[in-house]
This record gives structure tokens, C-alpha cells and sequence, in this order.
């Protein structure tokens, strides 16, 4: 699902770009990512298992190559790490949509996109993602008003992270090939604007 653009692999940036931002929902907390997460970021971003789901890349990455991706990444997103009863679980943030395929469909948009990481494995499966991914997407409508917000790329396989955009209301937008994994699918999932305000309309009737 994470699916990272060859010019965020490549960015050289001095450090993270922080921001001032905590949400929170019972005992989840998604606090602002910081230059002392690199640690856990690159044990996530070395299991084979964890990138499977998130970026359909085995083979994992170096340490530098990790603070280049965060670093590029948030340069238009909010990255945070999420944090269950106080522990670093897993990672996400809310990004400007980078994506060509994307953009050039919905041209004069303020268009996001949710990536996701649950890092720790023992709790996958406990709609600790869920949770996450509400919190984004309140932020994006709610405070940065956006016009719609993706889950880009997620592969047919990843079912867990499927139910979970479908269990917040987006929709299938388009799908793509994935040559690389045999011919599999994976699907951009939109959540509208005008789609998410019916939503929370009919659920406080």
C-alpha cells in the first residue's frame, strides 16, 4: 500500500520537516514523527513480512535510504508515528497527492493520500489501523479541507488494509496491474468529501 515515488527514494533532505500536530482516540495517540524514530522506522522497514503489506517490497531498506524517504515524504505530508498505551506501533500520515494517474483525472483538486504502517506485528488485526486512518481522514476534511483522499496502491492480496478503507466508506477509484507480482491487482481507494459529510450526517441521526 505504501507505495514510495522514485524522487522521495532520491531526495537528500537535511532532516524532517516536523510539525506541532497530536490526534488521538481512546488509547491511540498519533504524535508528530521525529529524528529520534529512526531507529524503529528502519526495524519496520526491514521485515520482509511488514513491507509485504506495505509496499510490496521484500527485500527492505538501509538506514539512509529510510531517512531519505521519510525526509522527502514530509516535505508535503504530516508523518506521525502511531502509539498504542505509549508504545511506537506503527507509522502514517496524511500527503499531498503525489500520484500522475491521480492527478491528471482530477485536475484542481486538493487531493490527499493515507499511507500506513503497522510495524509491530502482533497488532495487526486489532483495528488499531482503523482508528489511525479516521484520524487522518478527519484531519484532512476537517482541517486541511480537502476535496477527496486516497489509499493508493493497495494490493488485492492485503485484504486486511481493503476492509479497512472500505469500513470508513472509500470506494474503489481505479485499479492497476501489477506486473511485478504476477499480473495481482491493486486499487486506488477514494473517500470523497461530499461522500464522508453524508456519512457522519446519517450516523448522528
Amino acid at each position: 500500500m505504501r507505495r514510495i515515488c522514485a524522487s522521495e527514494r532520491g531526495r537528500d533532505v537535511e532532516k524532517l520537516k516536523e510539525h506541532d500536530i497530536t490526534l488521538r482516540s481512546g488509547n491511540i495517540v498519533l504524535r508528530p514523527m521525529t529524528e529520534d524514530d529512526w531507529d524503529i522506522l528502519h526495524k519496520w522497514n526491514s521485515d520482509p513480512e511488514v513491507l509485504y503489506y506495505a509496499d510490496g517490497n521484500a527485500d527492505g531498506y538501509s538506514l539512509e535510504m529510510v531517512k531519505r524517504i521519510y525526509r522527502g515524504v514530509c516535505r508535503h505530508a504530516f508523518c506521525f508515528m502511531i502509539e498504542f498505551e505509549g508504545r511506537p506501533i506503527g507509522e502514517c500520515y496524511l500527503q499531498k497527492m503525489n500520484l500522475e494517474r491521480i492527478l491528471e483525472k482530477m485536475p484542481i483538486q486538493d487531493l490527499r493520500r493515507i499511507d500506513i504502517m503497522i510495524g509491530e506485528k502482533e497488532f495487526w488485526g486489532k483495528g488499531i489501523g482503523t482508528n489511525a486512518v479516521r484520524l487522518l481522514v478527519e484531519l484532512g476534511f476537517e482541517k486541511e479541507n480537502a476535496d477527496a483522499i486516497f489509499g493508493c496502491g493497495v494490493s488485492d492480496y492485503n485484504v486486511r488494509s481493503l476492509k479497512m478503507f472500505r469500513k470508513l466508506g472509500f470506494e474503489a477509484h481505479s485499479e492497476i496491474e501489477e506486473k511485478s507480482k504476477g499480473g495481482s491487482l491493486a486499487y486506488d481507494m477514494i473517500l470523497t468529501e461530499s461522500r464522508y459529510r453524508s456519512r457522519h450526517i446519517r450516523s448522528a441521526e
